[in-house]
């Protein structure tokens, strides 16, 4: 209850202000740490924190139809692909420059080269925890919010000073900011048709998730890192829902109400679950993370604009 009123308050907060409702619901989380620390309301925090945020990023299947992603083309998805491995290669190789581990360097690369929030949550779920997860977690949401916010004011008056035409700009728009909504605000900005190429390149890019996830959860059973990298499910149970509901809406034509509620509700989990990340994470743990972490997501944020323009200058797409 706690999380969820959180989450409400966020969402007022965003819809009356244009900011962040994922912001809202970290700062106004950390606000009530005290209850965390030190009340009775630890248990559902916790519940909050896993099990919703999991329900949550499985219901963001139900906004993905392959016949849809289809219209990218071969080029085009390789292209997506292609960014995703590399801006999470960045991420490998600028984390042990600022001195930071892999765990961190796997959680911004991801979030940063797939969907922002959204993918650091699914991400921090498959990675075996340590003391410092939930603050990583933590911190990544809020900078990738921070720079898509800033993405998708300066991306279309670069893209502009660059010369691209209205679909290329939609094109990088969709695979280079972290977050959906940011894309969207973004990509219609510039035109109705940027707007358009634009979600569906960065749907594109949240169908990847999966495949990232159970590549991850590979390799972590493999290297056997972490106490508990042998008993990682290969596919954790909220992604057999996504992938369910992927197959269900590209087999079927799914009712725009349905999909738009259960989309709505997808949302409110995982802005519900932030708000509780938020309650168990206190300021000042979070303000001791240092530069090297923000360094981090910034490297690999450029990194991914950059190998995104180069590549489309380069290939001549769209």
């Amino acid at each position: 209850m706690l999380a969820a009123t959180i989450a409400a308050a966020a969402a007022f907060l965003g819809a009356h202000y244009g900011a962040p409702v994922m912001l809202f619901a970290l700062l106004l989380g950390m606000a009530f740490n005290f209850l965390h620390a030190d009340g009775p309301c630890r248990d559902g925090i916790d519940f909050a924190a896993k099990f919703i945020l999991r329900l949550g990023v499985g219901l963001l299947g139900i906004r993905i139809v392959l016949a849809d992603l289809a219209q990218i083309g071969w080029s085009g998805a390789a292209l997506l692909t292609g960014l995703i491995a590399l801006t999470i290669a960045t991420g490998f190789v600028a984390a042990p420059l600022f001195g930071r581990q892999w765990r961190f360097a796997l959680l911004t690369g991801g979030a940063v080269a797939i969907c922002g929030a959204s993918a650091a949550l699914a991400i921090a779920a498959v990675i075996p925890p340590n003391e410092k997860s939930e603050r990583n977690t933590l911190f990544t949401v809020m900078a990738v919010t921070a720079l898509s916010t800033i993405a998708m004011v300066a991306y279309p008056l670069l893209f502009q000073l660059l010369g691209f035409t209205e679909l290329q700009k939609g094109f990088l728009i969709g695979a280079t900011i972290h977050d959906v909504a940011q894309v969207v605000g973004a990509g219609f900005s510039v035109s109705e048709a940027a707007g358009e190429i634009a979600t569906l390149t960065k749907l594109y890019r949240v169908a990847m998730l999966p495949l990232v996830l159970i590549a991850i959860v590979l390799v972590l059973r493999a290297t056997g890192h972490g106490a508990q990298g042998s008993k990682i499910p290969l596919v954790p149970w909220f992604m057999m829902l996504f992938l369910a509901l992927v197959a269900l809406g590209s087999a079927v034509e799914l009712p725009q109400a349905l999909v738009a509620q259960l989309d709505l509700f997808s949302r409110g989990c995982l802005i519900t679950a932030i708000a509780a990340l938020g309650v168990k994470t206190s300021l000042k743990a979070l303000t001791a993370v240092g530069g090297g972490h923000l360094a981090i997501v910034v490297v690999e944020t450029l990194a991914l604009l950059g190998l995104a323009v180069a590549a489309l200058v380069w290939l001549d797409l769209l």
